[in-house]
């Protein structure tokens, strides 16, 4: 695929030899964002797990201090009470079997999904339309719960959900190319923190891999994951 002459420029700008301290890596992808829009800064990390056993999994959510600088469309499926402080909340759309017939329509114009318990049995069976943008409910991210007002202002304020796929890569996004350094960093430690504690007990070897960051269509920029304490004091990159 042919590059455009602003993302050859940009790859100029990294020696891809070297891993870059967060607070490096952070400044280097504001600097090589090529895109004319805001784009999303990213992480993807490539985990030592084998995500084909269960007690291997990762799997999590993390509140990023400083949001995420988009605000996410939340469905709720829910009935009553909840339904009603789910609205209150700002939740985008609230409903039940109305809601699921026009998800199971192929209507997708949302970015999470909130349901509580007994709706499951109904919400199941969008398995299909849903799990594969990792959108299901789930309740160990919190998003099958009866606290739906909690759920969703969690989301609306900058929760983000996480999950190994199949070849252990793990990617997750910590803000806008606006943000400023220490936004951008903040958020990063806050993801790093959340993966780092939930390193299962049956990964032997090394957990973290390898780790890159970048924007939307920006190119990667090599990243020291062994850093976990001080991401904001200045550093070299390391070779």
């Amino acid at each position: 695929m042919k590059r455009s002459k602003a993302y050859r420029a940009a790859v100029e700008k990294i020696d891809s030899s070297k891993v870059y301290a967060p607070l490096q890596a952070v400044r280097l992808a504001k600097e090589t964002a090529t895109t004319k829009y805001d784009a999303t800064v990213e992480v993807a990390m490539r985990l030592g797990v084998d995500p084909r056993k269960a007690d291997q999994m990762v799997r999590g959510t993390v509140n990023l201090p400083n949001g995420t600088g988009k605000t996410a469309r939340v469905l709720v499926f829910a009935n009553g009470d909840k339904a009603e402080a789910a609205r209150e909340a700002g939740a985008d759309y609230v409903g039940s079997d109305d809601m699921i017939e026009k998800v199971s329509g192929g209507w997708l114009d949302f970015d999470a999904v909130v349901a509580t318990p007994d709706m499951m049995g109904k919400v199941g069976r969008l398995g299909k339309v849903l799990g594969p943008r990792g959108l299901m409910p789930n309740p160990k991210t919190g998003t099958v719960t009866m606290d739906t007002a909690k759920a969703v202002s969690d989301i609306k304020g900058g929760k983000i959900e996480f999950r190994v796929d199949t070849h252990a890569n793990l990617h997750f996004i910590i803000g806008k190319a606006s943000f400023d350094e220490k936004a951008l960093v903040e958020n990063y430690a806050a993801a790093l923190e959340e993966i780092l504690r939930l390193k299962p007990s049956a990964s032997k070897g090394r957990y973290i891999e390898k780790a890159t960051m970048a924007t939307t269509m920006g190119p990667g920029i090599p990243l020291d994951y062994s850093r976990t304490r001080n991401l904001l004091v200045e550093d070299e990159a390391t070779a």
